[in-house]
């Protein structure tokens, strides 16, 4: 719980109301808007009149302030509306709060739920978080960074941090 309030603190939502209240500057029921070089529309059989579209080369998905950047993207599409976008290479996701990049990433839209995983980093200004997977509730704007459970190559299963303080008045 420590965890999720450091890291909503770090995207910029104040620690009193990062359980109850969303983040007042992104409104997860905006149109999501792709754009990339290429695009391949397929049935998807399991789901009943569903679809699977992979964008790649330069994709780009915008909601509201948010914008997403990867190498392709694959999105699930049932009875027109999408489920879930799932997004492999190079994931950067900036918005007014922060950069956050992983391997690779899934935004649940349903739940608006998002986990970027592998290599994440997280920075805002000068501070930087890191670990192996970070997951972000949109509506209620709880943030949880998790270390990787000791795998080989996780940063030894632990979340990092620096934090740069603000310079104090008086040159000392």
């Amino acid at each position: 719980m420590k965890r999720a309030l450091v890291i909503a603190a770090f995207l910029g939502i104040s620690a009193a109301n990062a359980e109850t209240t969303p983040p007042a500057h992104h409104d997860a029921n905006q149109p999501i808007a792709i754009s990339a070089d290429r695009f391949i529309a397929e049935k998807n059989p399991a789901a009943a009149g569903g679809i699977t579209g992979t964008y790649s080369g330069n994709v780009i998905i915008t909601q509201g302030d948010i914008h997403m950047r990867a190498n392709s993207v694959r999105i699930n599409v049932a009875s027109g509306k999408p489920q879930k976008i799932y997004a492999d290479g190079n994931v950067v996701v900036d918005s007014a709060s922060g950069t956050a990049s992983g391997d690779s990433g899934i935004y649940d839209v349903a739940p608006r739920l998002v986990t970027l995983t592998g290599h994440v980093v997280l920075t805002k200004e000068k501070n930087v978080m890191r670990g192996q997977q970070l997951t972000v509730n949109l509506v209620t704007g709880v943030a949880q960074l998790g270390g990787g459970g000791g795998v080989a190559g996780t940063h030894g299963g632990r979340v990092q941090g620096l934090f740069t303080p603000p310079p104090q008045s008086g040159g000392k």
